[in-house]
């Protein structure tokens, strides 16, 4: 009892604790991994092409349509409100998917998830209103690491019930309404937040202004001394500073969006494709057991972030080039091969080059944004992403116009990711041989500068 009132007073560990353990049980999705089988399969009977062509649009219309309302909402509820709605429909999404038959259903289903998706960014804002700024890095792995042992346990979970004991899919979904319902609950137990993020922050920093500037995108740019008789130059330095600064942290917004719109339209449609290589009516699938390797590859290929020695201001853009023409390849191997084990894969390698990438790059823009700035930049890229998206689906998706193959699709999605590659590649190429010709530009001045001050100690 004391260790829990000791807990419950902390500052920061309560709230991580409570906001972990929810991320945890709402992230366990046993069932998820098997949403294609399950729904083309005895238990809701509905094509595939009406699941690629017309049901799954439907959620990306949704989500667009419910983000942006949902991003304000958040704020100005102030966080936890957002985390009990999102718990709710996620225990009303696999009450949809056990007990409610035909495709109507199935529609509002995509409806009622699109709101567990927009309300996720309640999640990843909460625990910034409630602790000390000193607590963020810890709390933000902890939260992160309970995400992904949720997922991943949870898909682990499902492929063993499913291979080694041969649970129906109905029971495996039963099992993630009991395992959301803990979420659900869970969720009541968050502190609220004494004051928003985003709309505090607006007035914190026009307090803040004071003593200090913001450059470009809301970059902070601490007040420097200046030296007698060089304004001049410390004024065009600093100038020259913030606008590369601002400048950078667009290129990587523009590889966040693009790349993020690319990946969900991968990942979305990846159960269909493996379905279409090897159908689950008549073969034994092992997408849970996939999903959890992609979780642990990405996780390390994160991890590892975090200890290569990189200067990722220099290589950054570079790295992102590179590994996303990694991931075109994975792509159209995904779209072109017919072997099950192939597929599965070049997916885990899509995957893991995406989780490692966007690593960097939400490192590289929260290392110079403000919590509220980066709050809000997270919002404006997932809005872009999800538009990108949405044009995507419209065009090559939806019935309504060419309503593609799965496979082709896939070829589509590929050249998509060879573009940004291509795009990246020349960009990084760029800022790597400007870097290092500044480098060697400021090594030579230096050389100069020590040659003069021997002179100068001689005479």
């Amino acid at each position: 009892m004391g260790s829990w009132a000791k807990l419950k007073s902390s500052s920061w560990a309560y709230p991580t604790a409570v906001l972990s353990l929810y991320g945890f049980f709402a992230n366990c999705r046993v069932a998820e991994p098997f949403l294609t089988p399950y729904l083309i399969g005895p238990h809701k009977n509905i094509s595939g092409e009406v699941v690629t062509n017309y049901l799954f649009p439907i959620w990306t219309y949704s989500y667009l349509a419910f983000l942006f309302p949902v991003f304000l909402l958040t704020d100005f509820l102030r966080h936890k409100p957002l985390i009990v709605v999102q718990g709710l429909f996620l225990v009303t999404n696999y009450v949809l998917l056990c007990f409610a038959p035909g495709l109507p259903a199935m529609i509002f289903l995509q409806i009622n998830y699109a709101v567990v998706t927009s309300t996720e960014v309640a999640y990843f804002s909460y625990i910034y209103s409630v602790i000390p700024v000193e607590n963020y890095q810890r709390a933000t792995g902890y939260l992160r690491s309970a995400m992904l042992t949720g997922y991943t346990f949870g898909a682990s979970l499902g492929q063993v019930l499913v291979s080694l004991a041969g649970v129906d899919y109905f029971y495996i979904n039963a099992i993630t309404l009991g395992m959301v319902s803990m979420a659900f609950l869970i969720s009541f137990w968050l502190p609220m937040p004494q004051r928003s993020l985003f709309f505090k922050g607006i007035k914190a920093a026009a307090v803040g202004s004071q003593s200090q500037q913001k450059g470009p995108l809301g970059v902070d740019v601490p007040e420097e001394p200046v030296v007698a008789g060089d304004e001049a130059g410390s004024g065009r330095e600093k100038m020259e500073h913030n606008g590369s600064a601002g400048w950078d942290l667009i290129y990587w917004s523009v590889w966040w969006a693009l790349a993020t719109a690319g990946y969900v339209q991968v990942f979305n449609y990846t159960q269909l494709m493996w379905d279409h290589i090897e159908p689950s009516a008549t073969s034994s699938i092992y997408n849970g057991g996939v999903e959890a390797a992609c979780s642990l590859v990405g996780a390390a290929a994160a991890f590892s972030v975090g200890h290569i020695k990189v200067t990722w201001a220099v290589w950054g853009e570079l790295a992102l080039g590179l590994f996303s023409a990694v991931g075109t390849g994975a792509v159209f191997l995904m779209a072109l091969t017919s072997s099950i084990w192939a597929c599965y894969a070049a997916y885990v390698i899509f995957k893991s080059c995406y989780m490692l990438l966007i690593t960097i790059t939400t490192f590289q823009i929260a290392s110079n944004l403000s919590m509220q700035c980066y709050a809000l930049t997270f919002g404006i890229n997932t809005f872009v992403a999800l538009s990108l998206q949405t044009i995507i689906t419209v065009i090559v998706v939806d019935e309504a116009a060419l309503g593609l193959d799965i496979v082709t699709q896939f070829i589509i999605y590929g050249s998509y990711y060879a573009v940004i590659s291509v795009l990246f590649l020349i960009r990084g190429t760029y800022t790597a041989c400007i870097n290092q010709r500044n480098a060697e530009h400021t090594e030579t001045k230096e050389q100069e500068s020590s040659v003069v001050v021997i002179s100068a100690e001689r005479f």
